[in-house]
């Protein structure tokens, strides 16, 4: 992977790294054609303020001037990606790079920052949602946006899959109506924070597939009821599959009894996406294999301990590991436990 991303960086021209310089640098359009790859994080050391104002799309947010920076990045950012870092002019991340790579961390500053990127007229939002980018088995582009608590928006390829959408949770609203409709839903039960019949008719079109359990399709009047155990194939390329998702712990049965709720397992041009909803370690998991990512609960009594979810994890053995619909669950620990799997924490609170 190391050897991959040097190549990459050779070949759009990036500065090599000299004398106490561990990192390299990148112009605008170097930066540009670098950030466009799978293999590259996108990170924007600068304040949450600075950021909400405006940052380039598809960033994480880490301020390097808190005490914790190195912690939070050694949390949040894969060691086997390139780390591709930007502030306001320069400075900042430059430090930030340097750090970053003192870590392990292979990472490319961008020189002028921000400013300079938008005086290059490149794009600029203030969309705060955080995107993850993969490539499928045959190169197709796949972004999982981080909306909310279990609300996933995947954008494969040109289409629109929208995962659990709530309009509104706690102090957090989502404006749906700056979204593309959606092609596919995929819900997974009939609780408030997962099933929001707003969120679902402004994202609903007359081609628009709702995919949900028996509950949700009777509560909602339409769409395609799936049991634990179905199988559908939406397209060419895309399949699901409703797997197991149930309380076990004593005193917790009542929030999602066994055979009521579904978790999923999409399938997009053979990569393998592992959406559990709400559940804990369930005796199920060990039947499911060869996963790419999961998108594991985390937070009693509704769902996981952390325990529960390193144990569900080194079951599953996802590839990559997002912790999601975890509250005010401290999940930081759980990567140092999880050898071999990219655990990646984005905020799903």
């Amino acid at each position: 992977m190391k050897k991959i991303i040097a190549c990459l960086m050779a070949a759009i021209g990036l500065g090599s790294a000299c004398g106490q310089q561990n990192y390299e640098n990148a112009d605008v359009e170097a930066f540009a054609k670098l950030i466009d790859e799978a293999d590259v994080v996108l990170l924007d050391v600068r304040t949450a303020s600075e950021f909400q104002e405006g940052h380039i799309p598809g960033a994480i947010n880490i301020d390097q001037s808190q005490d914790d920076f190195i912690e939070k990045a050694k949390a949040a950012l894969p060691a086997d990606k390139a780390i591709a870092v930007y502030c306001r002019s320069g400075r900042r991340s430059a430090s930030a790079s340097n750090r970053l790579a003192e870590e392990g961390f292979r990472c490319v500053n961008l020189k002028g920052g921000i400013m300079a990127w938008k005086g290059a007229q490149k794009p600029v939002t203030t969309d705060t949602y955080e995107i993850d980018v993969f490539k499928t088995r045959s190169g197709k582009t796949v972004k999982f946006h981080a909306l909310v608590h279990a609300s996933i928006r995947i954008d494969y390829d040109g289409r629109e899959i929208m995962v659990d959408p709530v309009s509104k949770l706690g102090n957090k609203t989502i404006d749906y109506t700056s979204m593309p409709k959606a092609d596919y839903f995929l819900v997974t039960h009939e609780h408030g924070d997962h099933f929001d019949k707003a969120a679902l008719g402004t994202l609903t079109s007359e081609t628009t597939q709702l995919i949900m359990n028996k509950r949700c399709t009777e509560m909602y009047g339409s769409g395609q009821a799936m049991m634990n155990g179905d199988k559908l194939q939406l397209a060419d390329d895309i399949t699901v599959e409703a797997v197991p998702a149930y309380n076990t712990t004593e005193g917790h049965l009542q929030f999602h009894p066994k055979g009521r709720d579904n978790g999923y397992i999409l399938t997009l041009d053979g990569l393998r996406i592992y959406i559990a909803g709400d559940t804990e370690d369930i005796p199920e998991m060990a039947d499911i294999k060869d996963i790419d990512i999961a998108f594991l609960p985390c937070n009693q009594p509704y769902t996981m301990t952390t325990d529960q979810l390193v144990k569900a994890a080194k079951t599953v053995r996802p590839k990559v590991l997002f912790p999601y619909h975890y509250g005010q669950t401290d999940v930081t620990s759980v990567p140092a436990q999880l050898e071999g799997i990219d655990v990646r924490i984005r905020h799903y609170e």
